[in-house]
Parts: structure tokens; C-alpha cells; sequence
């Protein structure tokens, strides 16, 4: 998420195919897709307008899928494996179950209101509902000083430098954390909210890494970033045409 300061950009032109079909599309560098594939800078079109408007998709929708299954063989008869994302509609291998649409606050951000935060059947933070940004430009889960902090007291986290860390013998015994939006509640267990094995790789001393961090916005408005951490556990669907986010637990 890009909250204040300068962004450099550049416009071009490049060779794009989309289900087989090659379109000359503009290209826009910038930095995270979700906030800024449906925006335009300098009046360039956003990409996934101009992909609806050239009839290369039917529906300004757009899904990523930030998680590892076995290969899986694509319509052109190739594997693939890890990160994907999908633009007009969705790959239903990629999850399981039915996804759960969450209205956005305000259209044209991709921010929903969250329920609250929960451990352990004990409300930990957003206590009385709060704003979150679905981003996978950010590699955490983010949210205010206090209560990221009161946060890593709770798993036992121990402060060094920037970050904070538990040892990673531990790891497997934490409680998963709850993140309730829309009256579904959706955990991120312990193996992945600390990065150890099977996310970012520990250090020698056997740290893991919290994947909590504090940001430092002024808001009066309690507001949380879901991060990458959260979005490689739950496939995410980005419906501009209906201003709302679906979420259903990846495979």
C-alpha cells in the first residue's frame, strides 16, 4: 500500500496475451496491483478497463492466488505452480468452497470493514469493528502501534532491532489468529503468521520472524492491512463492477 510520499511511474506499451489472444495494452509500472490496476495516472487507461472495453474479458474482475499446489495442467496443456493472477473471472481449482463477497466501504478502494480480531475466543484487537485494506503489495499483516505490540506480547514475542521474533521450536504450539469480516471469521494459523518454515526461512539462531508490523497512519479510524501472510491462506477475487472483494480459503 502506498500511503504517503513520492511514487515514480512510467507509461509504455507492451505485447500482452490473454487466453491466447495477443492485445497491445498500455502499460502502467507502478506498485500494487489490487490498489492501482483499476486507477489511471496522467490519463492513461487503467489495464483492466481497458482489457473490459476491447471485449478481452467480460467482467472487470480480477483474482490472485499467492499460494503453492502441485502443478496443475493448464487449458494450453502446460503446468504450472505457485502465484497466479487472473483477470475476468476465476480458476475454481484454486479454492475450495464458496467464496464469501464483502461490500467495500467506499468504491474505488479496496477496503472492507472488519468484524473485529481474535485469539483464542478473546477479542485482541478491532474491538469495535475497523477498516481493512486487502493488499498484496504488502507482505504482512500491518495495523497500529499499540495493538501490534500488544499483539506479540500475546505469542510471546520478543523485540530485536525493528522486528520481533519467537523462537521457532514453538512455532506449531501458537494459537491461530482470527480475522472476522463480514460475520466469517477466517484464521491464519500459526505456521504462517510467525516466518519460519515454509515462509520466509528463520535465521541461524533458530528465530522466526513475526509477520506483524505496525504502521504509523493518522487516521481516527482503527485500519489493519491484510497483507500477503493472510492472502496466501485465502484465494482473493476483485469484483469492480459489483465494488466488493470475495474470499474463500485457498487450496
Amino acid at each position: 500500500m502506498q500511503g504517503k510520499g513520492s511514487v515514480v511511474m512510467f507509461c509504455g506499451v507492451d505485447k500482452a496475451y490473454y487466453q491466447g489472444a495477443l492485445n497491445w495494452v498500455p502499460l502502467i509500472q507502478a506498485g500494487d496491483w489490487p490498489v492501482h490496476m483499476d486507477r489511471s495516472f496522467s490519463g492513461a487507461i487503467p489495464i483492466i478497463d481497458k482489457l473490459k472495453n476491447e471485449g478481452a474479458i467480460s467482467e472487470p474482475v480480477f483474482a490472485f492466488y499467492l499460494t503453492k499446489i502441485a502443478p496443475i495442467t493448464s487449458l494450453y496443456g502446460d503446468n504450472w505452480e505457485g502465484c497466479l493472477v487472473m483477470f475476468g473471472g476465476v480458476d475454481h481449482r484454486c479454492y475450495e468452497g464458496e467464496l464469501n463477497w464483502v461490500p467495500l466501504i467506499q468504491a474505488g478502494n479496496w477496503i472492507v470493514h472488519m468484524d473485529c480480531i481474535s485469539m483464542k475466543r478473546e477479542v485482541i484487537a478491532c474491538s469495535d469493528g475497523c477498516e481493512a485494506f486487502v493488499d498484496t503489495g504488502t507482505s504482512h499483516i500491518v495495523g497500529p502501534r499499540r495493538l501490534v505490540n500488544n499483539i506479540q506480547k500475546l505469542i510471546g514475542a520478543t523485540h530485536w532491532r525493528s522486528k520481533h521474533y519467537v523462537s521457532c521450536s514453538v512455532v506449531n504450539t501458537l494459537p491461530s489468529i482470527i480475522f472476522t469480516i463480514n460475520g466469517i471469521n477466517y484464521p491464519v494459523s500459526s505456521s504462517l503468521h510467525p516466518q519460519g518454515e515454509g515462509t520466509i526461512p528463520s535465521d541461524s539462531r533458530g528465530r522466526c520472524y513475526t509477520t506483524f508490523q505496525e504502521h504509523r497512519m493518522s487516521s481516527s479510524t482503527e485500519t489493519w492491512i491484510l497483507g500477503d501472510i493472510f492472502l496466501r491462506v485465502y484465494f482473493s477475487v476483485f469484483d469492480r463492477g459489483n465494488d466488493r472483494i470475495g474470499l474463500v480459503r485457498a487450496v
